[in-house]
């Protein structure tokens, strides 16, 4: 069992960048293959970026690819979202999720344990 706490959302204007982070508590944090999802009103949810247990592969869907960037401390048991040049799209409820081991992948139903999620409101 693993609990995640995201933290980092907000505010910010078109063109600016946030830094989004999920804290997990439980188990062994390096066993984990990380992943971000984001919903926006009336939207499903939607894979963003994930990152494997042992760091070798990334995932990025193509709307952020060159803007986002996943990274992980294990030391400090917290995964990343380095978000820039954000657009007033990117703008949704952002959620971290973990699964045991794997690949890097987009499926959200490959994932256990979920955040709560944290509001990224971009302004154009």
């Amino acid at each position: 069992q693993v609990q995640l706490v995201e933290s980092g959302g907000g505010l910010v204007q078109a063109g600016g960048s946030l830094r989004l982070s999920c804290a997990a508590s439980g188990r062994t944090f390096s066993i984990y293959t990380m992943g971000w999802f984001r919903q926006a009103p009336g939207k499903e949810r939607e894979f963003v970026a994930a990152l494997s247990w042992n760091g070798r592969n990334t995932y990025y869907v193509d709307s952020v690819k060159g803007r986002f960037t996943i990274s992980r401390d294990n030391a400090k048991n917290t995964v990343y979202l380095q978000m820039n040049n954000l657009k007033p799209d990117d703008t949704a409820v952002y959620y971290c999720a973990a699964r045991e081991f794997g690949v890097a992948v987009d499926s959200p139903q490959m994932y256990t344990y979920w955040g709560q999620g944290t509001q990224v409101t971009v302004s154009s």
